[in-house]
């Protein structure tokens, strides 16, 4: 049986004792944690596919919670996502439902609650994955930034690489592991070394 991974968690909260906070219990509780005091400081994980659950904030200066809900859905629809609010209101448990956020916990709330909520997304949503699942979701995230960032559609690809649309669609979904071959094939057809496809991975 492959090894599984531990879960990655991200915690947005323009409070950075909260932050810290959530960080000490999570990191106890056996979970990998990474946090950030503003929204766009924790696009890059958001974007390279590391952390498996957020935790983020409602109410933040720079970016709402339930804005960079909708942000982080039109980069990684899969993200489990938990919205937290010391302001809670129907408008926004509404905005965050339409924006799929997995729940919605009150401020303050209790350690336990924040634990049985977590352990609710691990079962419903499947977040722990084997470490091949894992490393195939990560490289695929990695080719669609690069891919983006050049501007190139997923046909156009498939053309310079003589690889179909649906494999190249599979790989990047993470839903399908990759031969060396055809590795080397994409990262030469984004300009990029064959390592990077796989840097930090």
């Amino acid at each position: 049986m492959a090894p599984r991974t531990k879960l990655r968690i991200l915690v947005v909260d323009d409070d950075e004792d909260i932050c810290l906070y959530l960080k000490e219990f999570l990191t106890r509780e056996g979970y990998s944690v990474s946090t950030a005091t503003k929204p766009l400081d924790a696009l890059p994980e958001v974007v390279d596919g590391k952390c498996q659950l957020a935790l983020i904030d409602v109410r933040m200066p720079q970016m709402n919670g339930v804005e960079f809900l909708r942000e982080i859905r039109s980069i990684n629809p899969e993200l489990c996502v938990i919205l937290m609010t010391a302001y809670p209101s129907v408008e926004g448990a509404v905005d965050s439902m339409k924006a799929d956020a997995f729940d919605y916990l009150l401020k303050p709330f209790e350690l336990d609650q924040l634990r049985q909520v977590i352990q609710r997304a691990v079962r419903e949503r499947g977040l722990l994955i084997d470490a091949e699942v894992r490393v195939n979701r990560l490289v695929g995230a990695r080719i669609r930034t690069v891919r983006k960032e050049r501007s190139m559609t997923l046909r156009q690809l498939a053309r310079k690489t003589a690889l179909s649309v649906s494999l190249l669609s599979q790989i990047e979904l993470g839903k399908s592991s990759a031969s060396i071959s055809t590795m080397r094939k994409t990262a030469v057809a984004l300009s990029v070394p064959l390592s990077y496809l796989f840097d930090g991975v």
